[in-house]
């Protein structure tokens, strides 16, 4: 049986390289962990770096990210609002900065990242967005060398504690398989993630997801066979290990389940904002 996973799920890097600055915002909670990750990446002597996910409309945050040096370009991981909702304001700070995203809805200044993993051309860093769908539908990891170091930013495909919620209808299972499939190539290459530590490995993170959601789904098969008919009644079932206040979070994951599965429940979809995990 797969419980509630409240671990990293890859040994914890030791230390971040000298051209990665992790600057997390203060909206901890639950479903954020200890907040969001904003991550800043600067080669060395290079003219402008670069901010991953300003996160919040937290204005002491943004100030600190725009305190770090000149910055020419933002880079968002997926649209939900503890990632990009200080996008405009910071980029404001910036001067104007660029900010690229996967959907245009979340894109200013700029052209959305490509569908296709098409190189960044950003000074001293070679930086490729991996299309990383099944969180969410935007979802995009992005891929940074510098030098002979590597780095992969997960967004929320993978966390640096817990397992991370698909959030449907936005969310596909499917595609969030196939997505952290790719990612398990990606082996002994530190997963810079939106909430939490860095881990180590992000392919070892990608094969222990892989795990645990194709034990939920033998869970939700035998809680079908059972006779759970709902959604609820499913959650009730396979997330009972899980705080209550967090099972209409589960529900997002089970409907994408059941989905998967071909399970029709023939209930209307609730509304889904924005946060991460389950």
């Amino acid at each position: 049986m797969s419980g509630h996973v409240t671990a990293p799920a890859a040994a914890l890097a030791d230390e971040l390289p000298s051209w990665v600055t992790l600057l997390r915002a203060p909206n901890p909670g639950p479903m954020t962990l200890d907040g969001t990750n904003t991550w800043v990446l600067r080669a060395p002597a290079a003219e402008y770096g670069v901010v991953v996910d300003p996160g919040p409309a937290d204005e002491g945050h943004l100030t600190r990210i725009a305190a770090t040096g000149p910055v020419g370009l933002i880079l968002i991981t997926h649209g939900h609002p503890d990632h990009t909702e200080g996008s405009a304001r910071l980029s404001e700070l910036l001067g104007g900065v660029p900010v690229r995203a996967v959907d245009l809805a979340h894109s200013i200044g700029a052209e959305p990242l490509a569908a296709r993993p098409e190189p960044l051309d950003l000074p001293g860093l070679a930086v490729r967005p991996v299309p990383t769908p099944g969180h969410t539908a935007d979802s995009v990891c992005l891929h940074v060398e510098y030098g002979d170091e590597r780095v992969v930013l997960t967004g929320d495909t993978i966390l640096g504690r817990g397992t991370t919620v698909v959030a449907h209808p936005d969310g596909h299972l499917g595609d969030y398989l196939t997505s952290l499939e790719l990612l398990s190539a990606y082996r002994g290459i530190p997963a810079l993630p939106g909430h939490g530590p860095a881990l180590a490995d992000c392919a070892a993170a990608a094969d222990f997801y892989l795990a645990h959601r194709r034990a939920r789904l033998d869970q939700v098969r035998a809680a079908v066979t059972a006779g759970a008919g709902t959604p609820a009644e499913v959650v009730a079932a396979v997330y009972a290990d899980v705080d209550r206040s967090l099972w209409w979070a589960a529900e997002w994951s089970v409907r994408a389940q059941l989905e998967y599965l071909g399970v029709a429940t023939g209930e209307s979809e609730p509304g889904v904002s924005g946060l991460e995990h389950t």
